[in-house]
């Protein structure tokens, strides 16, 4: 009888659990010894409903914990909370971790290491952003503090400084618990990943719910009173009061952990992997945030911090220690999100991405609305589509409206990924009733009109 193998795992959210949970089904506990690692309180949780649980839209904390220790045990694998990995020996095949609550430190030893420990918040390094009551969100032990912050503390003014999807999410949340908000950010628009036009249209959104926008405008350090506690968020232009901060500043992949241990890195700071999530040392597997990936569109690697990539790239990983085959093929940057009422979506490149990957382009946006003009309760929303010149091959798609506008992207996103031109999407086959959407989907008036631009280039010979 062979000897049973030991999985070890490091991180315990989407990518990590997944990962063990995909290869306990296919290989049982007396043939693959499983235990998983990770630092915080929580493992197996819904990381991006952070800005709802502070919001107060989501009540209970353990609403977003989608399986607990227990469980994780009665299925055969063993989850370490409070346990930090410090270091990897590939050569030894082993990985020296600590007890975070006073248990010291000790060696496991491991036949496969599937490395998940996912993205760190981007940190300024500027006077005063250790301060008390300036907080980054990544785990749920940020939304715990933020939360515990903002009912216990009873700030009254809150600084969020990033205009990212956390950046607004977290300034929604913060109006919804009835702060005065203000978003700073060094660009000139929110939602750097949207193109100028239609990032316009989320900062009049974010106006409309009463956050004071300050863009352009770099923040060049913390202020602080006797006690630590920051009291003022500074820019080149002003000093803005604070009882509360919020870096929405981005995520980096949390690399360093394998880069010291000499597993690849690659451009974008992610460990590298093939389509099975393997890195090139041996019997290290890699999944989640903390790796780069293909995009498919502009062929360049990419570091994109989502759950769904996440799951998707664990599954990947445990497959394959289970002995079976799967790849991941890559992604294509789509994303949603919602500042209030107002809904935003993208997916595939924005034109300042295209040009970068070579792209000749060309983009039409078209104002609609979300269900049949007759039937009460529709909204506007605004479609634009980017598409290559000549080809008329869809290389990219934003969405901003309200009621339900967002979910059309997913749509786009099937498009996209199949290739398709704006011609041949002008047939497709859409769901139509009044209540859902004019007869004429904004989706499909978006593709007429993209392929009209494409024909009258085609036309001109420019």
């Amino acid at each position: 009888m062979a000897a049973r193998e030991r999985l070890l795992v490091v991180g315990g959210d989407a990518a990590g659990m997944s990962a063990a949970s995909q290869a306990r089904r296919l290989r049982a506990p007396d043939d693959l010894e499983i235990v998983a690692v990770e630092r915080g309180h929580h493992a197996s949780y819904a990381a991006c409903g952070i800005p709802y649980y502070v919001g107060g839209v989501v009540e209970e904390l353990d609403s977003l914990i989608a399986r607990t220790p227990a469980e994780f045990q009665e299925r055969g694998i063993d989850l370490r909370l409070r346990t930090e990995a410090v270091e990897i020996d590939p050569g030894g095949g082993r990985v020296r971790v600590r007890s975070l609550d006073g248990g010291g430190e000790s060696w496991e030893p491991y036949d496969h290491l599937v490395i998940a420990t996912g993205a760190v918040p981007t940190r300024p390094r500027l006077p005063g952003a250790d301060a008390e009551g300036v907080h980054g969100v990544q785990i749920l032990d940020d939304g715990v503090a933020i939360r515990r912050a903002v009912e216990d503390g009873s700030p009254r003014r809150a600084v969020v400084v990033g205009g990212g999807y956390i950046g607004l999410e977290m300034a929604e949340a913060l109006v919804m618990r009835g702060l005065e908000v203000s978003l700073v950010d060094f660009a000139d628009q929110p939602m750097r990943t949207l193109d100028p036009d239609v990032g316009a249209l989320v900062a009049d959104a974010m106006r409309g719910i009463g956050v004071k926008l300050y863009l352009g405008e770099p923040v060049e350090g913390f202020d602080t009173s006797p006690d630590g506690r920051v009291t003022a968020v500074r820019t080149e232009s002003r000093t803005l009061p604070a009882d509360l901060v919020v870096l929405g500043l981005g995520v980096r992949p949390a690399s360093g952990l394998a880069r010291d241990a000499g597993i690849e890195t690659g451009s974008t700071g992610g460990i590298v992997t093939d389509r099975r999530m393997r890195t090139r040392t041996e019997r290290v597997w890699a999944a989640g945030d903390c790796v780069e990936t293909r995009h498919l569109i502009s062929g360049a690697p990419v570091a994109i911090a989502l759950g769904t990539h996440a799951n998707k790239q664990g599954r990947v990983a445990g497959i394959g220690i289970g002995g079976g085959y799967a790849t991941f093929p890559g992604v294509i940057g789509t994303a949603v999100s919602k500042i209030c009422h107002v809904e935003v979506a993208r997916t595939g490149l924005n034109e300042a991405e295209a040009a970068a990957a070579g792209f000749e382009t060309l983009s039409v946006a078209v104002g609609s609305t979300t269900r049949a003009g007759y039937i009460p309760g529709g909204a506007a929303m605004t479609t634009k589509l980017i598409a290559e010149r000549r080809s008329g091959r869809l290389l990219g798609a934003q969405i901003v409206g309200e009621e339900n506008a967002a979910k059309r992207i997913d749509g786009l996103a099937i498009a996209l990924w199949n290739g398709m031109t704006v011609e041949e999407m002008t047939g497709l086959d859409l769901g139509y009733a009044p209540p859902f959407a004019p007869v004429w989907d904004p989706v499909l008036i978006a593709a007429r009109k993209a392929a009209d631009a494409v024909e009258r280039d085609m036309r001109s010979g420019s």
